[in-house]
């Protein structure tokens, strides 16, 4: 029988990350240098989301998939856990990325899942920005020219988002994330991505990035900006809607007090304010700021107490796998 499982995070340390997981968000970091990724939930290959309190304890979640993926996701198929949950420090910009749909990913060697994600901003410094999709009239010939120029950002949307915004990205959406930006980001379990442009730096040996050009274009769909979400009253007042996918449900929840789980779904419950303590029969930790617990779709309703910690309410966010049921209004999508 599941239990909510809580895993110990992955860290990435890439060169554009920072030192904010352990100054917003309570981590203990063990090296010096900058933290770019937190990998909360991750089900691919050698990387793998290990569960850190419970009978379960030392369990990847690839070998709990392997043994009953159906009683964790509700769904019948998935051999590995579709989704990716991470949090992101971005101390620089990001270069320009674009992932291909699923069609383009099943082509590659060995197939994979195409990258839709959605990215929730925790916190913004001012003036931060988001590139999120292209400029209108922008096409492929005149994004090409852009980056061949080394003027990119002419060709790319531009958001100043604060905290609290949401943008979905769906694959085939040319993005960067910029500077000053914390992000918690939910992703399909995809790790393919073609960089486009990297803003004319060099490493130490005044070399560029190795840049994915045709495969990037050929990856990438001229639909135009992408907009901030619009959150969406539910019959639910705690919860607000901000993103529904043919991959994931992505939800801001804002309880008082008690709060339960939907059920009989496989949802990720996400703590960025406050603290939530689950029900005592589990003998599992009181989840705090960063923190994040993934519930199987065989579990029944949880109750959760939410409580607010000096002057921060509870703040959540929530993301729900769909089921089969629910995806076949996007069967014209996919």
């Amino acid at each position: 029988m599941f239990t909510p499982l809580i895993f110990r995070p992955l860290y990435r340390q890439y060169l554009w990350g920072g030192r904010r997981f352990q100054s917003l968000l309570g981590r203990e970091l063990e090296h010096a240098g900058p933290y770019a990724e937190s990998w909360e939930i991750v089900d691919r290959g050698d990387d793998q989301s290990i569960v850190r309190y419970g009978p379960l304890a030392g369990r990847t979640l690839g070998g709990l998939m392997q043994e009953d993926s159906f009683s964790i996701t509700g769904i019948s198929t998935p051999s590995t856990f579709p989704l990716l949950f991470k949090f992101l420090d971005a101390h620089q910009v990001l270069s320009v990325q674009v992932h291909p749909d699923d069609k383009e990913a099943s082509k590659r060697t060995p197939p994979d899942r195409g990258k839709t994600e959605a990215w929730y901003v925790v916190e913004a410094e001012p003036t931060s920005k988001i590139y999120a999709g292209l400029r209108d009239g922008i096409d492929k010939s005149t994004l090409q020219r852009a980056i061949t120029s080394g003027r990119c950002e002419d060709a790319l949307h531009v958001i100043e988002p604060k905290a609290g915004d949401c943008i979905f990205i769906p694959a085939g959406t040319v993005h960067a994330i910029g500077a000053g930006l914390v992000i918690a980001e939910i992703q399909q379990s995809s790790d393919v991505t073609f960089r486009l442009f990297d803003w004319n730096r060099v490493d130490k040996h005044n070399n560029p990035r190795a840049l994915h050009l045709n495969e990037g274009l050929a990856a990438t769909h001229f639909t135009g900006p992408v907009t901030l979400t619009k959150k969406i009253s539910t019959q639910d007042p705690a919860v607000h809607r901000l993103v529904e996918s043919p991959y994931f449900y992505f939800d801001e929840v804002l309880p008082t007090g008690t709060w339960s789980t939907a059920g009989n779904y496989c949802e990720i419950i996400v703590v960025l304010a406050g603290e939530v303590r689950l029900p005592s029969g589990w003998n599992l930790p009181t989840l705090k700021r960063g923190d994040c617990a993934l519930f199987p779709a065989s579990l029944q309703p949880q109750s959760l107490s939410c409580l607010s910690v000096g002057q921060n309410s509870p703040h959540l966010l929530r993301i729900t796998l769909p089921l089969p049921t629910d995806t076949l209004k996007y069967r014209d999508d996919t």
